[in-house]
């Protein structure tokens, strides 16, 4: 299954690892805002989560950095890459 088809997942937890100031300036609709910073603090948060976790940030090299240390940490997690990125994938399915 392609990035596309994870994020379009009606149970999909997208993920915003921007910082709060920016993801105040514009997000994704239903996306979840937690900093890369904060994950550490997080990971019960992330092992919870039912359906898929797809990161998104500004250029994808954050969510990148946050999907490769919850795979580190054994949660599986996707990097979908920029918020662009993901207003393309999702607009695919409108």
């Amino acid at each position: 299954m392609d990035i596309k088809q994870i994020i379009n997942q009606e149970n999909a937890n997208i993920i915003d690892v921007r910082e709060p100031f920016e993801f105040i300036t514009g997000h994704i609709d239903g996306a979840t805002n937690i900093p890369l910073g904060s994950l550490p603090s997080r990971i019960d948060e992330f092992r919870s989560m039912e359906g898929p976790i797809v990161m998104y940030c500004r250029s994808g090299n954050r969510s990148g950095q946050a999907a490769a240390f919850l795979n580190a940490c054994g949660v599986e997690a996707h990097n979908a890459g920029s918020i662009e990125d993901v207003s393309w994938m999702l607009a695919q399915t409108a």
